[in-house]
């Protein structure tokens, strides 16, 4: 994983080396480079190995599944959003720089997150899928819905039905779509089964972090603790409680284990990183 790790942040710093120099680049720069799990690039990345499929061709396209993200956390942490000061461990991109730069910065990589994939020499109909499934999963439908729920449900109570719809959109198609995108280029006939794979995990990850929100301290989380109470979130936790909420996490790992499991693919790779999305502490 770290060799991995390491591949996709020295891909991301070559892939800003084109833009023109300013306070936007500095700020694209400082939040995407900040570190951070590269959780979703890892998945797409993992996902064809998983087939025995070479991923160098498509290195760019898990670059602009964390660009998208990145994008995403810049904008999250705006004051008009969550309002928060922390992220991976450093000041916010809009403490660091100043709130217009940011949402320039977050404009930015978002664009260039289309660009990197447009260029990729590859089938141009496969192209047209991967475009389509990725800036849908981020899009008005998908990860924005979610973000515009998780606002609305500030103040108000959400039941778990309400809060499983924030999350699947908000967190899971975000980490769903890498192994959405692996599948489209791998075996399409398995899309449906990662896709499922992908929403379990987006739910358990998200779970994860409403318990580490209230268990964790900031020096190991790399951002502010404490945030969903101060911002009146309904959570995991705040509705079912810390033991409750561990067990929903393991049921669903253990979901994401028995559809693994199930398909013709070298199981131990993917395994391995979800071990690893288990045992997290951040």
């Amino acid at each position: 994983m770290n060799k991995l790790r390491s591949e996709i942040n020295q891909r991301l710093t070559e892939l800003l080396i084109p833009i023109k120099d300013g306070q936007v680049k500095e700020a694209m720069n400082y939040s995407l480079l900040a570190g951070g799990k590269r959780l979703r690039p890892l998945l797409f990345l993992t996902t064809l190995r998983a087939y025995n499929i070479d991923y160098h061709p498509y290195m760019d396209i898990a670059c602009a599944i964390e660009m998208i993200h990145t994008y995403s956390l810049i904008h999250d942490d705006l004051p008009g959003m969550d309002n928060d000061d922390l992220r991976r461990g450093r000041p916010t991109c809009h403490k660091q720089f100043d709130e217009a730069t940011a949402i320039l910065a977050g404009d930015a990589l978002l664009n260039q997150a289309m660009n990197i994939v447009l260029q990729i020499p590859m089938d141009a109909i496969l192209k047209i899928k991967i475009l389509t499934r990725l800036f849908t999963a981020s899009g008005p439908n998908g990860m924005i819905y979610g973000q515009q729920q998780d606002l609305y449900y500030e103040n108000r109570q959400a039941n778990i039905e309400e809060l499983q719809d924030i999350h699947k959109h908000k967190t899971g198609e975000l980490i769903a779509v890498g192994m959405q995108l692996a599948a489209l280029i791998a075996n399409e006939d398995d899309y449906d089964i990662w896709s499922q794979i992908g929403f379990d995990l987006g739910l358990a990850f998200q779970i994860q972090d409403d318990i580490l929100d209230v268990t964790g301290d900031s020096a190991t989380l790399g951002k502010n603790v404490g945030s969903d109470i101060e911002n009146n979130k309904s959570t995991y936790v705040s509705l079912l409680g810390i033991e409750e909420s561990q067990k929903r996490v393991d049921e669903l790992f253990k979901k994401c284990y028995e559809s693994v499991y199930a398909m013709r693919i070298n199981h131990g790779v993917i395994l391995e990183l979800l071990t690893v999305i288990l045992k997290r502490v951040n």
